[in-house]
């Protein structure tokens, strides 16, 4: 089985969030796979809905012998056991503040289009600040 190279992105807007990026990193180096690069982190503005919690957000790329589902299911995984929870958004929002947010933005060089699943992710170039995230 070959080694895949993933790129996550993390995201926290609650509680000591350089602590719970720490946590999402230990996880994700136990369960999914060993972190390679690590990018800056950048805290910003929420996108998408009203806060005033600031996020701090971070990619990071893995190497893993997980397929793209495997990974999509251990980083919800990881995301519950951290204590996200998950809420309706108020009316005319999109999302809601949250304590971890794990993303893949890209596995491999590879297309994914399903209901569960998209890779790249589908809000890869619409989000400004992922493009200010730069793997040192």
């Amino acid at each position: 089985m070959s080694t895949n190279t993933i790129i996550l992105l993390l995201g926290t807007n609650l509680g000591n969030k350089f602590n719970n990026l720490e946590i999402a990193k230990s996880y994700i180096k136990s369960e999914v796979g060993e972190i390679k690069k690590e990018s800056n982190l950048l805290e910003n503005k929420a996108e998408g809905f009203t806060t005033e919690n600031l996020f701090l957000n971070q990619k990071i790329e893995i190497n893993s012998k997980l397929s793209p589902f495997q990974i999509l299911k251990k980083v919800k995984e990881i995301e519950k056991k951290m204590g996200r929870q998950y809420f309706q958004p108020q009316e005319n929002e999109n999302y809601v503040d949250r304590l971890i947010d794990i993303d893949i933005l890209y596995f491999n060089s590879i297309i994914i289009n399903s209901k569960r699943l998209t890779i790249p992710h589908q809000q890869n170039y619409s989000r400004n600040f992922i493009k200010s995230l730069y793997f040192f």
